[in-house]
């Protein structure tokens, strides 16, 4: 059995990354129904639909979800002001998020539609709403009007409107609620799985408080045992910490505390299901859960369960585990087969890290391939009980159909879904439904309803088609098996692999799967290694400009195609030399394993992207003209450019600004910053290598003065630098102060005062992560990293409380070790610098949290101010200053952070659309991030760099980089000169 269980386990490994085809091949198989069988599930998937359609038409929340799905604006606008409006606390931001939500459909069209009086007493709402926020006349009247009862009327109504949709979806909110609501006429032989909600836990707090909360259900529902209900427990809401990094401290945790909620849910005979998370988490869940079931105090308890998401493509060797662990231990494991309920979660993140292949498959109906051969392994397997969460009338009459006359298994809807597919099969016929019942207040219910909608109302489920009048009976009920054997098990064409994310123009970068443990594992081990790098010794800096005019001579004579050639060659070598790379990058700069891997990433992507926009823009453009005249624009190189880096991104920056500088045609002379010369190295040398001529690009490192004396060479044609805006200005009065030299061009790109704004209406949970990120990752020092947070003060105590909790979660220390979330800062004068910021600031620290005595270690540090003008320079390391602003006030309040100079970054969190057009209309910033982290451009998608104090423009990474190493150089022949236009006297029907 153990070899068996590794088999599976080896399995589960094997498919994470497998393609598509290969997966779906043998899913395809035994998913297939013969025709007999076919025509049998066709007739009674039929009947359901009757049911499923009476059913609708009966209930008016049916009907509204209907008018409103998810495939018109004014549902887009339903769901977005259902996720904000209950948990903003002060009436005028709630009148803006109405106004602003009701403003983005056309709800008039809607009027009369549906059959329920109540929904079309709904729809006349909106419309008088909606009238009450614009601005016409006739708006003006009605709010007279209204006004004189005294009520806020519309806030008043969406308010109850927005309760009564939590209503729909949640069972109670309380466990004592939820269970009296399942016993009422309505759910009559159905039994429930409560689901405590809460998301994920973001501080320690929250998940006692989570904890809690599931402890006092089990002994709810143990109460009356009898009933049959159960309850469903999600992992990361039980730790804050929930990450494969943080598997030594997460897992032994989550261990625990499973087996007591599991040993009280035995004790009482009451079932507990693992509920299913991202695919990243699925081997630790494994691991916990195989831990507890193997636990000798839960012997012969058969009530144990675990979620299965079909999406994955390792569903099914995940039932095989399961079943083996159920034989291992003398039990049945309770399998909830799930569709899946993070699809679009997954895509993104795949592809953001530049992964091999998707772990889960992008075909609808391949989801409903692999469901079906899953629910057959299930059936056959002796150790697991079987439980089919689906709402689609052909999944469910398939399952029939194999089963035969078992009852020996249950189905599973989700409250507030599916009604009128089981009430026959549960009250009729024997079959056993279990409903899967959140249960939990307003606040919590939001994360959850967004995704419920998102996940049943999507194009493709069937929940939606089946409102879909175009649809027949026979689209409703094809073939999902015939579908996929058609395409040949493809990947769907719209969802390109990572590595094909830009093409044809280019490559993607390739990353890490640094969530799967083995992986991690592999490159913690490779960036520990001891590294032993020698001095660098430097000619002066005249000799280095006499060496790059001879190696501009040559280079800039190459084609456009030979240059960009030659960078993508470079690119390819540096994912070659990736694990050395990050090596240097954690042992020289500090760089956690995260930031080491994201840096060679980003450096990749220069090259390439350079190489791209080279052969798009530098070969020579014809412009137009009248005729007998040929003008002709060529970009080509100035000559040398001197390119200085920073030591916070000493590969990415370094290698940005040289590649651009040689795709122009131009030599460089490139200067590291003198903290990490190593990695500037060992980045020239793969250059060299790759084809760029060594006077071409030569490395400017190792002696003090350097930067100065290249500054004053009058040969050099331009300058690209990032570094501190004083710094910046140096350069540019260096480059004025002789009257004699050609006035050469200045990339700059320096710090800022980088502000997040956040209102009342923005979800707390995503504010702290993205906070977090901004102000914490890379110990706070890049230059886009979040220096100011600026609150909504109805909602800073909030906010600050559940922050300054997730603080407590971080790990300073080793930066080569995976669970490093802050690693140090760079030199000892920059921890000097900060840590006399902190000793001058003490009485006003909100929060600091531990950090290693030994070491250049800066704690993560929350300073709290009274205004935003109080925050007079960059601080750049882990302290974030804090202050709050007065609602209603956001343009004043964008405008105030603009004072300080400083334009390089600036974030927003709303859910009010017109929030984020006003700070786009008011900022002066370089790059805008709205309800996301600040940092982490990506080179080609968000062009970074900033204006003001910030920077000369232009953008790193975008259009109009590259020109700026150019000189624009025309040639306009008059080709009549030579005895006519030849061209123009060829035509026909021309004379004089």
């Amino acid at each position: 059995m153990a070899d068996a269980t590794a088999s599976a386990r080896a399995r589960i490994r094997d498919l994470l990354r497998a393609p598509e085809p290969d997966v779906l091949a043998p899913l395809l198989h035994d998913a297939a129904l013969d025709a007999d069988s076919r025509a049998r599930v066709e007739q009674r998937a039929l009947a359901m639909l009757a049911d499923l359609r009476e059913a609708q038409s009966r209930g008016w929340v049916n009907q509204f979800l209907q008018e409103y799905r998810l495939n018109t604006q004014e549902g887009v606008a339903l769901l977005s002001l259902a996720e904000a409006f209950l948990r903003v606390p002060d009436p005028d931001t709630a009148d803006s998020l109405i106004s602003d939500k009701l403003g983005e459909g056309d709800w008039r069209s809607h009027k009369g539609k549906a059959n329920s009086t109540l929904v079309n007493t709904a729809t006349w709402g909106l419309v008088i709403g909606r009238a009450l926020t614009s601005d016409s006349e006739n708006a003006s009247a009605l709010r007279k009007l209204i006004s004189r009862t005294g009520e806020p009327f519309v806030r008043t109504g969406v308010g109850a409107a927005m309760r009564m949709m939590g209503e729909i979806f949640v069972m109670g909110r309380t466990i004592s609620e939820a269970i009296e609501r399942m016993g009422k006429r309505e759910n009559r032989g159905f039994t429930a799985s409560f689901d405590m909600l809460g998301e994920a836990a973001r501080t320690f707090p929250d998940a006692d408080r989570y904890y809690a909360s599931y402890e006092d259900a089990i002994r709810a529902v143990g109460r009356q045992a009898s009933q049959g209900h159960s309850i469903s427990v999600k992992l990361s809401a039980l730790h804050p910490r929930y990450e494969v990094a943080q598997y030594d401290r997460c897992v032994p945790a989550l261990i625990g505390k499973v087996e007591a909620l599991a040993t009280l849910a035995a004790s009482l005979n009451i079932p507990l299901t693992i509920d299913a998370e991202e695919t990243e988490r699925l081997e630790m869940s494994l691991d916990i859960i195989g831990a507890v079931a193997g636990l000798p105090a839960l012997k012969g308890w058969d009530g144990l369960g675990m979620a299965i998401q079909a999406y994955g493509k390792r569903a099914r060797p995940t039932i095989a585990w399961a079943n083996c662990i159920g034989k291992k231990t003398g039990r049945r494991i309770a399998a909830r087969l799930v569709k899946g309920a993070y699809w679009d979660t997954e895509i993104k993140r795949t592809q953001e890290q530049g992964l091999s292949e998707y772990p889960l498959f992008t075909r609808k109906a391949a989801t409903d391939v692999s469901y079906l051969a899953c629910a057959k392994d299930m059936l056959e397997a002796s150790n697991i009980y079987p439980a089919f969460a689906t709402h689609n009338a052909l999944t469910v009459a398939t399952l029939l159909e194999w089963a035969g006359n078992s009852r020996d298994f249950e189905f599973q809807r989700l409250h507030g879904m599916g009604e009128g597919l089981y009430e026959d099969l549960v009250q009729n016929q024997g079959y056993h439904c279990r409903i899967y019942a959140p249960v939990g207040g307003h606040r919590d219910l939001l994360a959850y309803l967004v995704r419920r909608l998102l996940e049943n109302g999507a194009n493709s489920s069937f929940v939606h088609q089946l409102a879909d009048e175009n649809l027949t009976d026979e689209q409703l009920l094809a073939d999902p098996v015939a579908k996929i054997a058609a395409v040949g098990g493809t990947r769907h064409p719209s969802i390109v692999l990572p590595e094909n994310l830009f093409a044809p123009e280019r490559k993607n970068s390739e990353g890490i799967d640094l969530n799967d443990q083995h992986d991690l594992a592999r490159v913690a081990a490779a960036v520990a290694r001891s590294l032993d790098f020698g001095p660098i010794s430097t000619p002066p800096a005249e000799e280095l400009v006499t060496r790059a005019l001879r190696g501009f001579s040559d280079w800039s004579k190459r084609s456009v195609e030979e240059r960009a050639a030659t960078l993508d060659r470079l690119g390819d070598a540096l994912e070659r030399e990736r694990p050395m790379l990050m090596r240097i990058a954690v042992k020289e700069a500090g760089k956690t394993i995260p930031d080491a891997l994201a840096e060679v990433r980003e450096a990749v992507d220069f090259c390439h992207y350079y190489a791209a926009q080279a052969r798009k823009h530098l070969e020579p453009l014809e412009l137009p003209g009248p005729t007998g005249e040929r003008n002709m624009l060529r970009l080509e190189g100035r000559g040398v450019f001197v390119c200085i880096a920073p030591w916070n991104f000493p590969l990415a920056i370094f290698l940005g600004q040289v590649t651009a500088a040689l795709a122009a045609g131009n030599a460089v002379v490139a200067k590291p910053a003198s903290q990490t010369p190593q990695i500037a190295a060992y980045a020239v040398g793969l250059a060299h290598e790759a084809g760029v001529p060594e006077d071409a690009l030569i490395l400017a490192a190792g002696r003090r003065d350097m930067g100065q004396k290249l500054m004053e060479d009058t040969r050099i044609a331009g300058v690209a630098f990032t570094g501190s805006t004083a710094t910046a200005k140096h350069i540019a009065r260096t480059l004025i102060a002789d009257d004699h030299r050609p006035i050469i061009p200045l990339i700059a790109e320096t710090g800022g005062i980088n502000a997040m704004i956040v209102d009342s209406t923005a979800l707390p949970e995503q504010v702290v992560q993205d906070v977090i990120t901004s102000a914490f990752r890379s110990a706070g020092q890049r230059c886009s990293a979040l220096r100011l947070l600026v609150l909504q003060e109805d909602v800073a105590e909030r906010t600050l409380e559940m922050l300054t909790g997730a603080m407590d979660t971080l790990i300073v220390g080793d930066p080569s070790d995976p669970r490093t979330d802050v690693g140090p800062v760079i030199d000892q004068p920059s921890f000097d610098k900060l840590m006399g910021r902190r000793e001058a600031m003490k009485d006003r620290i909100v929060k600091t949290i531990p950090a290693p005595a030994e070491g250049l270690f800066v704690p993560p540090t929350l300073i709290r101010l009274d205004r935003i003008e109080d925050l007079t320079e960059e601080w750049f390391g882990p302290l974030l200053h804090v202050t709050t602003w007065e609602g209603g006030k956001l343009a004043e309040t964008v405008r105030r952070v603009n004072a300080s100079g400083f334009g390089l970054t600036m974030g927003l969190h709303s859910r009010i659309a017109r929030a984020a057009e006003t700070v786009e209309e008011t900022g002066t910033v370089g790059n805008l991030y709205v309800n996301r982290s600040m940092i982490g451009a990506i080179v080609g998608s968000q062009p970074f760099g900033g204006e003001g104090q910030s920077g000369t423009g232009p953008k790193a990474g975008g259009p109009h980089y590259l020109p700026r190493f150019c000189a624009e150089r025309v040639t306009s022949t008059d080709t009549t000169s030579a005895g006519g236009n030849a061209t123009l006297l060829s035509l026909e029907d021309v004379g004089f």
